[in-house]
């Protein structure tokens, strides 16, 4: 194509060049001839002429001839027609003949009209033009050529955009909703690389919400799972091995055992659900930011409500203003969850607990305590699958994972309360640097010299009937 662009653009410019040459070359005759006609406005004396005629050409060939000054017309090339035709016209004549063109120009001499005829042959008029024309060749070859590298580039460019969306509409087949395509390339195949951007955001939104609504479900069914579980808890015995039994009771205290062990079997299936879609939702959609105050109100609504019913006082402090913390507010509150269910499910009932907010030295701390027995091996209660109370210790474990993804962690140690104290730490996002203190340890051991002691803290006992 474009080869054909170029040789049409070329041809009527060498045609448009040959036609130049061949007006130079008659324009060049006629001013030849004009020498002589105006040395015959002077003088018709054969001499006077002669001399005009030699001063206009050095080649004898292409001087002028005049006829009709009773000289010898057969010297001449044009035919008797022609010469009458330019002498009853009186207008200059161009013909063509063999090898070459006349240029016929009249000349009024009084009662009588003379012709001044010019040749001009092939070679004149054609001077040049192969020079032009092997000019005109190089210039096409240098379109072509520039033509076909533009063409391979933009054909590499074209084929490369296309190679790269066909490789990322494979990958993202293949389950891999993280690749994006850089649109290149013509513009109907940049359009089509936003469209796959967009798509593969969309489809990555999608299977985000969907994993982020198991995980939900989940957890909802999990809090009225720790209900029953508490309930189940307080059953009768369900062993058989000590003791005689009548036929009714075996089946009630194995009927007993099968509710207990469904209920375990199904807190286990649903840990194991909502770790695996919270780890997919937190591994596509990045990191998440949550309000810690609300979260912790929004479960000790359901905690309070329980504890009511089990005549446990509890408090909760600090939770009053806004805290963000850098983890999903399902994580935070799954692992709300599973630290308190470990007081209800661990100590007696009536047993006391808080649930403290603070925010200090670049952490959000969340705390709480209990009165009951205490943890006797912190660390190994730390570790999944290990539990001093005989548990999956998966509580603990959800605690641990969400604390380190917020670059925090979680400690056990003994609460003032007299048991246990499982502290989590966050990274505050809002934080400011802190400037290095020169007075350093001493300064820090004044300074807290200098606060006020903690005011004692105010428990409160609600009874069943309260709700």
């Amino acid at each position: 194509m474009c080869t054909l662009v170029a040789l049409a653009f070329l041809i009527p410019l060498g045609i448009s060049l040959g036609e130049r040459t061949r007006e130079e070359a008659i324009a060049d005759a006629a001013r030849r001839s004009a020498l002589v006609t105006g040395a015959l406005a002077v003088s018709t004396e054969p001499p006077v002429v002669q001399r005009a005629v030699e001063a206009s050409g050095d080649d004898p060939a292409t001087r002028p001839v005049v006829h009709g000054l009773g000289g010898d017309d057969a010297a001449g090339r044009a035919d008797g027609a022609a010469l009458a035709r330019a002498a009853a016209d009186r207008r200059s004549v161009v013909t063509d003949v063999p090898g070459g063109v006349l240029r016929l120009d009249p000349v009024v001499l009084g009662d009588s009209v003379a012709v001044v005829e010019v040749f001009v042959p092939d070679a004149t008029l054609d001077e040049g033009a192969t020079g032009r024309w092997l000019l005109l060749a190089a210039v096409a070859l240098a379109l072509v050529g520039a033509a076909v590298l533009v063409v391979d580039r933009v054909a590499a460019r074209t084929v490369d955009s296309t190679r790269g969306l066909v490789q990322a509409a494979l990958a993202v087949g293949d389950g891999d909703l993280g690749v994006r395509v850089e649109p290149t390339g013509p513009r109907e195949l940049a359009e089509a690389g936003y469209a796959f951007n967009r798509m593969a955001d969309r489809l990555v939104a999608a299977r985000t919400d969907e994993r982020e609504l198991v995980a939900d479900l989940s957890h909802r069914l999990r809090t009225p799972l720790t209900v029953l579980r508490l309930d189940a808890d307080g059953l009768d015995s369900d062993d058989t091995s000590v003791g005689s039994f009548t036929e009714a009771e075996l089946d009630r205290r194995r009927a007993i055992r099968r509710i207990r062990q469904a209920i375990v079997t199904l807190e286990g299936e649903i840990d194991v659900l909502i770790n695996t879609t919270r780890k997919a939702v937190a591994h596509e959609a990045g990191p998440a930011m949550c309000d810690v105050s609300e979260v912790v109100r929004d479960r000790m609504v359901f905690w309070s409500a329980l504890a009511g019913d089990q005549n446990r006082p509890h408090r909760v402090s600090g939770a009053q203003l806004r805290i963000p913390a850098p983890v999903p507010r399902a994580e935070l509150a799954a692992a709300l969850d599973a630290v308190i269910g470990n007081v209800f499910r661990y100590t007696p009932q009536g047993t006391a607990f808080e649930v403290a907010v603070s925010r200090r030295d670049g952490y959000v701390a969340i705390r709480i305590d209990d009165a009951g027995p205490g943890i006797a091996n912190p660390d190994r209660a730390l570790a999944r699958g290990a539990s001093d109370q005989g548990s999956t210790g998966l509580g603990l474990d959800i605690a641990k994972r969400v604390a380190l993804q917020a670059n925090g962690s979680v400690s056990i140690d003994r609460a003032r309360l007299g048991g246990a104290s499982v502290v989590m730490l966050l990274a505050d996002p809002e934080a400011v640097p802190r400037q290095v203190n020169r007075f350093g340890l001493v300064g820090r051991m004044a300074r807290d010299a200098r606060e006020p002691k903690a005011e004692g803290r105010r428990w409160t006992r609600r009874r069943p009937s309260d709700g």
